[in-house]
């Protein structure tokens, strides 16, 4: 497992290449984005012990400083992309070409969601945040 100081180089390195860091200095988040806060407290809390998760909780310390110190992300918040592939592999889906491809079918699922209820509530495609349960609760009493 690489230490604290490797891990900060390595993360200067790449950005030196011109290359980014999957999973950080998202153009929208400001915090970090829940999925991954969610996903990170589980594998932390089921697996602790995985090298894996150790580094991913490690990256999560380190390259939001590296990257506020390089100065070109504002807001270097992870996106569950910084913790995801570490479930899919512990999970044993270790063909990292497919990570992509799960990505994009859940992608596909929310927005076939989102067409659903519009269609059901005789509305235009609907933003997830744009309807909460609670609204949705009271559309369907008033029509009652």
């Amino acid at each position: 497992m690489p230490t604290k100081e490797q891990l900060r180089q390595y993360a200067w390195d790449t950005l030196e290449s011109g290359k980014v860091i999957p999973g950080y200095g998202h153009a929208v988040l400001r915090v970090p984005d829940p999925r991954f806060t969610a996903q990170m407290e589980f594998a932390k809390e089921r697996f602790p012990d995985d090298t894996l998760v150790q580094i991913a909780d490690m990256v999560f310390e380190i390259v939001p400083q590296v990257l506020r110190e390089q100065g070109k992300a504002k807001n270097p918040a992870p996106n569950v992309d910084a913790i995801s592939g570490t479930l899919q592999y512990y999970y044993g889906l270790q063909e990292f070409d497919f990570y992509t491809v799960l990505f994009g079918v859940s992608r596909a699922l929310g927005v076939t969601a989102n067409y659903v209820w519009a269609r059901a509530l005789g509305q235009p495609i609907e933003r997830p945040k744009s309807l909460t349960t609670k609204m949705l609760e009271e559309i369907v009493a008033a029509a009652q």
